[in-house]
């Protein structure tokens, strides 16, 4: 399909935006069980008779999941249900061992809320629907095909490790007046809830190891119109880039359909990593297909007001309040901080400043060659394979004089490679600066030596040809000295006043 350019899709249509979020929540045990949630056990270890739907076996709501989800609700602005309870949402899928979901229906723990997010200096409030706990489903691997999906597959392999582990479903209402800024304030929403949730401690909330997925309803309505459009749902995007890149995509690819002519189709598609499409995956139910109906084995929810009250007095420092303060901490423009929230990178940032960075070196690294890496690679800066800490052991490194920042370049490289921490890296690779003056005097007079021209111009107080007798030095020791005392050694070898 050729789609239309997006300036053209903008030009017709207003897109309205409906964004699912789905969180796992760090509990030790699942949300109605007391099997283990520990990611990576061997499949299938991390089961019982209730996870699997046994025929006898009852459901115990997890109090720690019920915590967890409060306090998302107060941090999201929204209103804690004086009561709520579970239902059924029934449906077959090999992935789902009850054959029913235990999640909330009409009667979510938390509602009416909103978030404020920036895009550009812009303030745009997401209104929530509302905020639900429900249990996660297992994992189906497909296994020969192509695609890694089913269709073409040899067989299937179920993995019940994840079913039953405690889940919130964050629904927006739907995201009007964002215009041609929607995949930007889409992204922008899912960046300030996942450090929402961060800061609150209840899920790492890893969109790549699938902790934090986002469903993104997207639709368009003709301009002038008041009645939506027939949406599309594109399932678990699981990254803040391929969120925008989704989004963008879909409302291309409806302004395409609608402009030949053809009726947009209401169903569930699947994002591609690797060219930002989407392809259909199937016809989309509604409420009703479900057959929701009260949990008749869980006894109802009722968080008391004081013991809300007392949740609310446990919130954090928010995001935006912390990023306020971070700034003028840091001395930033709008600008410069807008950069690194679009990085990604301020939690990253100030745990390399807690584990011992100076906060210009910590945002150096961070922003400049960890950002450019992971630009190349198309991933987020978290998913590189280097943490916090051994970047600021990267800086102490440059700051104590064993480094240069050529150095403590190829010092990542090495860390990003599987080499090893930093200094394991420095001495596989041999990197650590000359300081040995001996062996700095032998270099420098055997550059002199090598170039009288230059050395004469030197003693001739042309101070500035140095740089090329630096250049020299630098060449011949792999660029391991440390170019400041050189250039001094070399003034101090011609007589010559810097």
């Amino acid at each position: 399909m050729d789609l239309v350019s997006y300036e053209d899709a903008l030009a017709s249509y207003d897109p309205v935006m409906g964004l699912e979020v789905h969180v796992e929540l760090g509990t030790n045990t699942k949300m109605f069980c007391g099997c283990a949630t520990t990611f990576g056990a061997e499949p299938n270890s991390q089961v019982c008779p209730t996870c699997l739907g046994l025929p006898g076996s009852l459901p115990v709501v997890n109090a720690t999941a019920v915590e967890s989800a409060v306090r998302i609700g107060l941090a999201l602005n929204c209103e804690i249900a004086e009561w709520c309870r579970f239902a059924r949402k029934n449906y077959f899928y090999p992935d789902m061992p009850k054959n029913f979901q235990t999640s909330q229906y009409d009667e979510p723990i938390a509602f009416n809320g909103y978030l404020d997010v920036e895009v550009d200096g812009e303030t745009f409030r997401v209104e929530i629907e509302r905020a639900h706990m429900e249990e996660d489903t297992g994992k189906s691997t497909h296994v020969g095909g192509a695609t890694g999906r089913i269709h073409g597959a040899d067989h299937s392999l179920l993995d019940y490790n994840r079913a039953g582990i405690p889940l919130i479903e964050i629904v927006t209402k739907p995201i009007e007046g964002a215009g041609e800024r929607a995949p930007e304030v889409a992204k922008a929403y899912v960046a300030e809830l996942r450090e929402l949730i961060r800061a609150l401690g209840v899920s790492e909330a890893r969109m790549e190891l699938g902790q934090m997925r986002c469903d993104a309803n997207v639709s368009l309505r003709p301009i002038g119109r008041e009645k939506y459009g027939t949406r599309s749902e594109t399932k678990n995007v699981n990254s803040l880039r391929s969120v925008e890149r989704a989004v963008r995509f879909e409302i291309q690819r409806h302004a395409t359909v609608l402009k030949e002519g053809g009726t947009i189709v209401q169903e569930t598609r699947h994002f591609h990593e690797d060219d930002g499409t989407t392809t259909a995956g199937r016809v989309k139910e509604e409420a009703e297909d479900y057959r929701y109906f009260p949990e008749p084995d869980l006894v109802p929810v009722a968080p008391s007001r004081d013991w809300v009250e007392e949740l609310r007095g446990t919130l954090p420092e928010l995001p935006r309040v912390r990023r306020r303060r971070v700034q003028a901490d840091w001395g930033l423009s709008d600008h410069e901080m807008q950069s690194v929230l679009n990085a990604g990178a301020i939690d990253l940032i100030l745990e390399t400043i807690d584990a011992g960075a100076p906060a210009d070196a910590a945002r150096k690294w961070w922003m400049g060659e960890l950002s450019r890496r992971a630009n190349e690679d198309g991933v987020e800066l978290s998913a590189l394979a280097i943490t916090p800490t051994e970047v600021a052991r990267v800086s102490a490194l440059v700051v104590e004089g064993s480094l240069n920042d050529k150095l403590a370049r190829q010092v990542i490289e090495g860390v990003l490679g599987g080499e090893g921490d930093p200094d394991t890296v420095v001495e596989k690779r041999g990197l650590r600066i000359v300081s040995d003056e001996g062996a700095l005097g032998t270099a420098v007079d055997e550059a002199i030596a090598a170039n009288p021209g230059v050395a004469d111009k030197i003693r001739d107080g042309k101070v500035a040809a140095a740089g090329a007798l630096v250049g020299a030095v630098m060449k011949a020791t792999r660029g391991q000295a440390d170019a400041a005392r050189v250039k001094d050694l070399i003034l101090e070898k011609l007589g010559a006043q810097g």
